[in-house]
């Protein structure tokens, strides 16, 4: 097994097709997950050793202008802008609300001996109204785009989120204490909570790729959801952020910051992961013409057969050779067919 399964998982060609990523995931179980997820923890990089800090970092800036791509970057430095103090939280559910701590968060040690793992940063880093830590996978697309980024599936973002979750699990208390210096915020050691947050134009496309509205990975999502539960006690979300205008941020001074107050809500709306079965074929009727035999009609005697006769439907023909047969009809000038038993024959009739 590789040291950071969940990261590998996360490149897998099937995982990032828009396609074949259901298929990927009805091939995972919370079990599998779960041991990776440990894995992932037992071999987390750690920065404290080499002097860095998780808390406050800023390893890039997005700057006063909106750039193609960088959407979701900007978007997260607003969130953290309007929504970082307890009084601006953001209800999350349930009586519970999640304020932004810190956005682009690293995870590993730049510039040190360890190999990059490919981690990179936290999107979001939050904190719940009781105190426990969020880790947010942000996927954000804006309203008037057509697709999705290339290999940008939800699967692939459950992924990077649970490798993610698992590096700020192993570091969690040197976290714990930077934000408690920095922020003044307690946080508890429970581990952490992970929100997929799309924005509700990333899960529009996402389920216009699909049959039935996306309802076949929708179904395994929230399955591997339930399982990731009930095997290692991860708490997993899917989410979408809805924002005032578009984008929904403007530019002050300090950078990006909300144009109003964002609002959380489901991914999708309940029931979307139920697939409907496939229709029955329907029987296939029959176009072949119904072939009707016309009886003897026992009025009539028997005649022996004579092409210079003229006969008609019903009547009995003693043959030569065919034996006795009823005539079924015309079969054009001057002949008629004759049912001879099973078999039917092309005589001449009415000949001078």
């Amino acid at each position: 097994m590789s040291q950071h399964p969940l990261v590998d998982l996360s490149r897998d060609g099937e995982v990032r097709q828009a396609k074949g990523f259901r298929q990927a995931a009805a091939a995972l179980s919370g079990e599998s997950l779960g041991a990776a997820y440990r894995e992932e923890v037992a071999q987390a990089p750690r920065r404290e050793g080499s002097g860095r800090a998780y808390i406050g970092v800023r390893t890039s800036r997005v700057g006063r202008e909106l750039r193609a791509g960088r959407e979701g970057e900007h978007l997260a430095q607003a969130l953290v802008a309007s929504h970082s103090v307890p009084e601006a939280a953001v209800a999350l559910g349930d009586e519970e609300s999640l304020r932004f701590l810190d956005y682009a968060v690293p995870l590993e040690a730049a510039g040190s001996s360890e190999k990059p793992i490919g981690l990179g940063r936290v999107d979001l880093l939050g904190a719940t109204t009781g105190g426990r830590l969020v880790v947010v996978q942000m996927k954000f697309v804006p309203a008037g785009a057509n697709r999705v980024g290339t290999g940008d599936t939800p699967l692939r973002a459950l992924l990077e989120g649970l490798a993610r979750c698992a590096a700020v699990k192993a570091n969690q208390e040197v976290i714990r204490a930077e934000a408690a210096d920095v922020f003044g915020a307690e946080l508890s050691d429970q581990d952490p909570i992970l929100i997929v947050l799309g924005s509700r134009r990333y899960w529009e496309l996402c389920r216009k790729r699909e049959a039935q509205k996306g309802a076949a990975w929708i179904q395994q999502l929230e399955r591997l959801q339930r399982e990731c539960e009930e095997q290692f006690g991860m708490d997993v979300r899917y989410l979408t952020i809805d924002l005032s205008g578009d984008p929904g941020w403007e530019y002050a001074e300090a950078g990006p910051k909300l144009v109003d107050m964002a609002k959380l809500a489901a991914a999708w709306e309940p029931g979307a992961g139920r697939v409907k079965p496939k229709p029955k074929p329907r029987p296939k009727t029959s176009t072949a013409p119904v072939e009707v035999i016309v009886e003897a009609d026992l009025s009539r005697p028997p005649r022996t057969y004579s092409i210079r006769d003229s006969y008609a439907p019903g009547d009995r023909i003693a043959h030569p050779t065919l034996g006795e047969g009823v005539v079924q009809g015309g079969a054009g000038p001057g002949k008629i067919q004759v049912r001879f038993g099973e078999r039917k024959s092309l005589l001449v009739h009415e000949r001078a």
